[in-house]
């Protein structure tokens, strides 16, 4: 269990004062034109040491990102963008950063900006964030007036200014190009890459899109060292993380905790317990809806909590979004669920998300009332195959893997509910 003292996030809850002067007071912005003077590579390389990873879903090294940006000015201006657009279902971490911790997340824009050679920075909020988009813009205000943005932001020597952006509640503008495009004005629908944002992004100019937590980190990890924040989890797993369980538990709850906790001991310190015990638990979906889900015994018998061992049983940790389902939950009208949200959701750009998604979902349709015929089964596995890996982003993934989720693990449901359908058709026949 992490330790109090541990903790990156001191006011997930909103105990404390969020203003400057509260965020001050729990050590934010200690020092940080310090950390800016240390240069460039000093930051980049502590952030590669660190070992964070991503904390948006894809869980890519995110020094190794920054690092990606020209060094070297060509005329262009280069842009850090904050993908705050949170829109991935059973997801709402980082709306605790905004609405209790802006500081950290503001903190974290000016030093992560300075590393890339950027004097500007955007954050895209969800279109349905208003209280947070509030909390944050009056956080910004307050870095203004401060002097921590702006002309020589923080004393640093640099100047930057930050820009809160909100959108109009379209899931596809979480992916970073989509959200590009959505933020220039445009429609939000992903862009073919290469070339890729590091080179050509917003506006046409080298541009790194982070997510919120990925940035709210970064300044306590350079004031405490990257071999701190290694420290916790496996290897390749480092760090703390925000884990959001919902879903049944005996108490639902967004925490902080470190990475590669045993979902046991997640669930038993922070949720206390499965609602009607272990023995009840059907299913977990661990990183938010578009990842597959896991069976409620393999999650308590072995589960970690991180990217390695997740991917290791055809899932992922995603966003840490740990929604479980315990034996009341008719997990096919679930997943069916999941597939009416992709489907509702595809921009419509590729034709294998634009007609798999519908299709899906249709064949979703009879498989929850058991109208479907067996070898339907395998077909919409096969469809997911043809979807998954074909489509521009990854919404076509996220569409196929809850999918191949409930068939690789609830097959033998689905097939009941199809053979006792078609059992009562044939007693209906007979009586008449």
């Amino acid at each position: 269990m992490l330790a109090d003292q541990d903790r990156i996030f001191t006011n997930l809850y909103g105990m404390h004062d969020r203003s400057l002067a509260g965020a001050q007071k729990r050590g934010h912005w200690d020092g940080t034109g310090d950390l800016v003077k240390k240069g460039r590579d000093w930051i980049i390389e502590e952030m590669k040491a660190s070992g964070l990873r991503g904390r948006g879903g894809a869980g890519f090294p995110t020094g190794l990102k920054w690092s990606f940006m020209p060094k070297e000015s060509d005329g262009r201006p280069h842009y850090l963008v904050v993908n705050a657009d949170e829109s991935e279902p059973g997801t709402c971490k980082d709306r605790e950063i905004m609405r209790h911790d802006p500081h950290t997340l503001i903190e974290g824009c000016l030093i992560a900006s300075f590393a890339m050679g950027a004097h500007a920075g955007y954050i895209y909020i969800r279109g349905e964030y208003v209280r947070e988009r509030e909390a944050l813009q009056a956080a910004i205000d307050e870095a203004y007036d401060a002097g921590l943005l702006g002309k020589n932001a923080a004393g640093s020597g640099w100047d930057y200014d930050l820009y809160l952006h909100h959108g109009a509640g379209a899931y596809i503008c979480g992916e970073e190009t989509a959200l590009l495009e959505s933020l220039e004005g445009r429609k939000g629908m992903p862009r073919l890459k290469p070339p890729f944002p590091a080179n050509t992004g917003l506006y046409g100019a080298p541009t790194t899109v982070n997510n919120v937590e990925s940035i709210a980190v970064v300044p306590t990890i350079l004031r405490r060292g990257a071999s701190w924040f290694s420290g916790f989890g496996r290897p390749n797993n480092a760090g703390t993380k925000l884990f959001a369980i919902s879903g049944h538990v005996n108490t639902p709850c967004v925490v902080e905790e470190a990475m590669s906790i045993s979902f046991e001991e997640l669930i038993e310190t922070h949720c206390g317990g499965i609602r009607g015990g272990w023995d009840n638990l059907k299913a977990v979906i661990p990183g938010g809806s578009s990842v597959p889900l896991i069976p409620g015994k393999t999650m308590y018998e072995d589960a970690i909590m991180d990217f390695d061992w997740l991917r290791e049983q055809k899932s992922g940790l995603g966003t840490a979004a740990v929604i479980v389902m315990d034996n009341s939950t008719d997990v096919i009208k679930a997943i069916w669920r999941l597939s009416k949200f992709y489907k509702h959701e595809s921009c419509g750009q590729c034709t294998p998300c634009r007609e798999g998604t519908g299709w899906m979902m249709r064949v979703m349709d009879r498989l929850v009332t058991g109208d479907a015929e067996p070898e339907e089964i395998d077909m919409l596995l096969d469809v997911t195959k043809q979807v998954e890996g074909h489509t521009i982003c990854a919404l076509g993934d996220a569409a196929a893997w809850p999918i191949q989720g409930l068939i690789r693990h609830f097959r033998d449901e689905i097939e009941d509910r199809i053979k006792h359908k078609r059992t009562g058709r044939v007693s209906a026949v007979a009586a008449e």
